[in-house]
């Protein structure tokens, strides 16, 4: 199942992202089928309530693919369009740096992390798949992109095990990590640089982690005019997805609906010679096997 947060008018609701670009509103669904509603109607809500809501959706996708729910499936850009998955996190988006040697060694490191290297992205960056990017030209001249697979905590853990990392894991996501390089630099840390207002594009869908095979194993894309730019898989990994889950949850608690992005390939633009920094009128795609596509333009 493949979870969407949707806008229609002015209104925020959950629901699965279906074939033929068309999207199943959950709760209007659930009311049609059983005349009531127990569904929450954020993501973060439904991922809260586990196996049940999990059982739920299972339930109303069934009812609806033997043709029922005429009225709560709608036509996606004509009648409703798509929202990050979760557009305001609780928390700042943690984020894995350096976790491709190719990536680590296009960026200068000398040698590899031994421990993974976590920083944060501020939930205000958050914006839709689809959605404009801001240039922020004031400021920066070298905005940069990282395309990313994200991994969504669905249970509440802390000092979790190795072994049992998978267990909390709800489902997966994309996001693209913008970054502003000069100010990354300048203040030798990562927050402000990475915490740029639409600085984290996301979706289009949280792909749940019954869909996926191997979440060690998919191809990861980025192209910006069409020029490919990122070329990847997560199976070069140097800490897996258990690592990631077990060092963050340690001394920190875990809660349904944080976001784990597990760090971009090599082919960022500040990698190349001359850098090739994002510019106001690029449009940029980020495409991971089975999770799909987001794609933004540079505006500004």
């Amino acid at each position: 199942m493949r979870f969407v947060t949707f806008e229609m008018g002015n209104e925020q609701r959950i629901g699965l992202l279906l074939e033929d670009n068309q999207v199943l509103d959950l709760q209007k669904a659930q009311e049609l089928m059983e005349n009531q509603i127990t569904l929450p109607n954020t993501m973060i809500g439904l991922i809260q309530l586990g196996e049940s809501a999990i059982n739920k959706s299972k339930e109303i996708l069934e009812w609806i693919q033997i043709g029922n729910g005429e009225g709560a499936i709608y036509s996606l850009d004509q009648d409703v369009h798509l929202l990050a998955p979760i557009p305001r996190p609780t928390k700042n988006i943690f984020c894995l740096g350096k976790n491709y040697a190719a990536h680590a060694k296009e960026m200068g490191a000398e040698e590899l992390p031994k421990y993974p290297m976590v920083f944060s992205k501020a939930p205000t960056t958050v914006t839709g798949p689809y959605a404009n990017v801001l240039s922020h030209k004031e400021i920066t001249d070298s905005l940069d992109y990282e395309g990313e697979m994200a991994v969504i905590i669905g249970k509440k853990g802390t000092r979790i095990s190795k072994e049992e990392a998978f267990d909390y894991v709800f489902g997966y996501t994309i996001i693209n990590d913008i970054t502003a390089r000069n100010l990354q630099n300048n203040h030798k840390q990562f927050l402000l640089g990475k915490s740029l207002d639409t600085g984290c594009p996301m979706g289009p869908a949280i792909v749940h982690a019954s869909v996926i095979e191997n979440a060690h194993h998919l191809q990861v894309k980025t192209t910006v005019n069409g020029e490919l730019r990122q070329n990847g898989n997560t199976d070069e990994f140097i800490f897996d997805i258990p690592t990631m889950i077990a060092s963050i949850s340690q001394g920190l608690t875990l809660e349904p609906g944080d976001i784990i992005a597990t760090g971009t390939p090599s082919g960022v633009g500040s990698g190349f010679n001359p850098p090739k920094f994002l510019k106001v009128g690029d449009v940029v795609e980020v495409e991971i096997e089975g999770l799909g596509v987001i794609k933004n333009t540079i505006v500004e």
